[in-house]
Parts: structure tokens; sequence; C-alpha cells
């Protein structure tokens, strides 16, 4: 009776250890409730409920659908091109091209993510970028807009750009208006016309910085200044300056996750 008790306390004994360390286990991993995840693949328009987007044939030359012509899984992608260029903008009015679903985290049961987080998703790009010949303002190319504002002002953002020459690069960084890195690479060139992973570090908290990875390498990395510690909103699709006339871009596989650190 003695030994039958034993194995009985033993038996309980395991049964609360394995019992701790699946919590740990689980505490540890993305199943954690409170680290929330955004994604979509773009295969319905539903995705995008109560949030806003752009709407269709902004200034006569934007336009955006979910299409099947290029796609990197699924069956649709969301696809957004030019067609004609618009007037320069002035210091009142922005005629940028626009032509995107925005994602508004603040909308959401849960608010704003808290940062840091983790932003993936593929992009396939068809866009000539030159620059200016007569001084004004170099071609450039949006992927993504990130914001901690909570209202339509978009006051304080954080931008994946592509530069005329070829370069991913974060801007407005580490304040408004600025372009100060840590590093940026000078020698890795964005391809076009083929999928590309672009991934995104946000630490708006203790951290202060961001950093961009173009298919696994490291191309921008830089300090982030005066913004609350929650990424609010977003956009992916097209965003571009008003004199480029033509092309075509398309977004699949978005995910955007709340983690513990790099």
């Amino acid at each position: 009776m003695k030994m039958e008790h034993v194995n009985k306390v033993k038996l309980l004994s395991g049964i609360v250890l394995l019992g701790v360390l699946q919590s740990g286990l689980l505490s540890c991993s993305k199943e954690n409730p409170l680290k929330r995840t955004f994604t979509s693949s773009f295969e319905n328009v539903s995705d995008f409920d109560g949030f806003y987007i752009t709407p269709q044939g902004h200034l006569n030359s934007s336009f955006h659908d979910l299409s099947d012509s290029i796609v990197f899984t699924g069956s649709l992608a969301h696809r957004a091109w030019i067609k004609g260029s618009n007037p320069p903008s002035t210091s009142t009015v922005n005629n940028n091209h626009r032509g995107y679903p925005t994602v508004q985290l603040y909308k959401t049961s849960g608010g704003s993510f808290t940062t840091p987080c983790y932003i993936t998703f593929k992009v396939w790009l068809d866009m000539p970028l030159q620059a200016s010949q007569n001084g004004g303002e170099n071609d450039w190319f949006s992927f993504a807009t990130f914001s901690d504002d909570e209202t339509d002002g978009w006051a304080r953002t954080i931008l994946v750009n592509l530069s005329y020459d070829g370069h991913l690069h974060l801007q407005h960084v580490p304040n408004q208006g600025q372009q100060q890195y840590i590093f940026q690479t000078s020698t890795v060139v964005f391809p076009q016309k083929e999928w590309v992973e672009v991934k995104v570090y946000l630490d708006f908290g203790k951290g202060k910085y961001a950093k961009v990875w173009q298919n696994g390498v490291l191309v921008s990395h830089a300090h982030i200044e005066n913004i609350n510690n929650q990424l609010s909103q977003a956009h992916f699709g097209l965003y571009a300056p008003p004199q480029i006339e033509s092309g075509v871009v398309f977004n699949d596989e978005l995910i955007i996750e709340m983690v513990d650190g790099e």
C-alpha cells in the first residue's frame, strides 16, 4: 500500500510539473492572446471592413482593385496602378497618387497595437523612377506608411520608401521631415517586376528605432523620436508623387504582429 501511495504522489507531481511547463511554453508562443495579429492575403475586401479605402479613380489617375493577374499566394492580390500624372502639389494641396485600403487598428475592438511590432508583406512593382530633370522633386514610391495618430490627420508618420536610385529606406526618421540613419544601404538595389519580401520592425517604446529588411537583408535602420508607443494605423499599396505617369504595384500576404522584441 505504501508503494502504491508513493507512485500516486509521483504521478500527480509529474502532471503538475507538465502543466507548469506547458503553461510556460504557451506564454512564449505567438498564440499568446496578449500579442495581437492582423493579417490579410487580399482575397476579400471584407478584411478591411470599417477602415478607410481611397476612392476609385483618385484625381482621375489612381486606381486599385483585387486582381488575379499577378499573385504570390492564393487567388487574388491587391493591385494599384497609375494612368497619367497629376498637377504638382502645393503647400495646401497634396496631389500625390493614392490607391490603397488602410488598416485602422485603433478602430478594432482591441484598439491600437502596442509596439514592438513586426510587419511583413510581399510586393511586386513595375514603376520607372528617375531623378528630376528640372531641379524639382525626384521620383519615389512608398510601400508602407505607419502612424501613431488615431485621427484622420496622420500627423506623425514613418514611411518605407523606394528612392529613384533603387534603394529601400525609412522616411521621416528620427523626426517628421528628417532622413538620418544608423545604417542605410547604398548597394542593395530593389528588384522590380518580381515578388519581394519587405519586413519592418517598429519599436516606438523603449527602443525607439525601426529597421527594414529586403528579402532578409537589412537595408535601413534609424532612431525614432517624438512618437507614442502605439501603431494606430497603416496603409500599403500605391502612394507616389504626382509627376509619375504610369506604373503598377501588387501587394500580398500582409502580416502585422505584436512581439516582445527582435
